[in-house]
């Protein structure tokens, strides 16, 4: 796969240097050739920052490992390339993740995946020029609308928050699959009126936006779309205010939030998943300093991921063994 020899090769060297080393973080034979790629997110988003921290960690202190994060177009792309063997490691919504475990939405039939951890939550922005006049979230009817990367969690929640408002999302707005990058830059130009996007507070691409033109964007409040939201898709969706402390914004904005998962396979080696849980706590300061959605986790709020079954070797990990 593409950029993956050089790696392979490294990642070989490396094994046979720590071959017979002693640590306790060497029990796990090597897996993959040592090779963990991580399916992140775009670029200017928190998984793409915490995901480099993470491989960071994992490359340091997981002798015979070396990691390396990958932007992507996010949540159903990460899933599709974990199944597919293409990644080890992927972050991705906890309702995307739930729609793979089950075989629906995306996904055709079940996908063998399991998580490490529950991290920290989503915030949904929903953000307005405001030249544009939309006042309320029905004003979104007929506009030229972002709704994230395509196959992204992004993509999925706007779609369902768009037909909870009673708009369809395909006919009765002018609908973009675009990256963050790519939709901040085509907000500043003018030639989209609104964006969806899913991410930790804050995301560095929309803190950029809102600092570059202060007064010219606006987040629109949706937490009143919880209600229908739930009726359809479950209780995976939560509501909370996204502080006015993370952009400099007048005041806050009641949003839907939805939690992120660390996935892997099913077929990762109990050890190494393990390993990978216990490395999140051991050397979660740096993570923090990496992202400080980094410390919105604990030892117990990250065991829970119902309706996504934990990895037997996190299993482990949180009871202590």
């Amino acid at each position: 796969m593409t950029g993956r020899s050089p790696r392979w090769l490294a990642a070989v060297l490396v094994t046979v240097l720590t071959a017979g080393c002693g640590p306790a973080e060497t029990r796990t034979e090597t897996w993959h050739g040592g090779r963990i790629f991580l399916a992140t997110g775009n670029t200017t988003g928190v998984y793409y920052q915490l995901g480099g921290g993470y491989a960071d960690v994992i490359s340091r202190h997981l002798p015979g490992y070396e990691a390396r994060a990958e932007p992507t177009g996010a949540s159903v792309e990460n899933i599709t390339r974990l199944v597919g063997g293409d990644m080890e490691i992927a972050f991705s919504l906890a309702d995307t993740a739930a729609d793979a475990v089950a075989g629906r939405g995306a996904f055709d039939q079940p996908q063998p995946v399991r998580a490490l951890a529950r991290v920290y939550s989503n915030y949904t922005h929903v953000i307005v020029r405001a030249e544009a006049g939309i006042r309320d979230f029905a004003g979104l009817r007929g506009k030229r609308i972002s709704t994230g990367s395509p196959r992204s969690g992004t993509d999925i929640i706007a779609g369902r928050l768009l037909s909870a408002g009673g708009i369809d999302p395909d006919r009765d707005v002018r609908r973009f699959t675009l990256s963050l990058p790519e939709t901040v830059a085509r907000m500043r130009a003018g030639t989209l009126d609104a964006m969806f996007f899913s991410g930790g507070l804050p995301t560095p691409g929309i803190a950029d936006l809102l600092a570059g033109a202060p007064g010219a964007f606006e987040l629109l409040p949706i937490a009143d779309l919880i209600d229908p939201l739930n009726t359809a898709y479950g209780s995976v969706y939560t509501t909370a205010e996204l502080s006015k402390h993370a952009y400099g914004t007048r005041a806050g904005t009641p949003t839907v939030t939805v939690s992120n998962m660390i996935l892997v396979g099913a077929d990762m080696p109990e050890q190494l998943a393990y390993d990978l849980t216990r490395l999140l706590f051991a050397h979660q300061g740096e993570l923090i300093e990496v992202h400080p959605e980094a410390g919105n986790f604990t030892r117990q709020s990250a065991s829970d991921t119902d309706p996504i079954p934990l990895h037997p070797g996190a299993a482990r990990f949180y009871r202590g063994g």
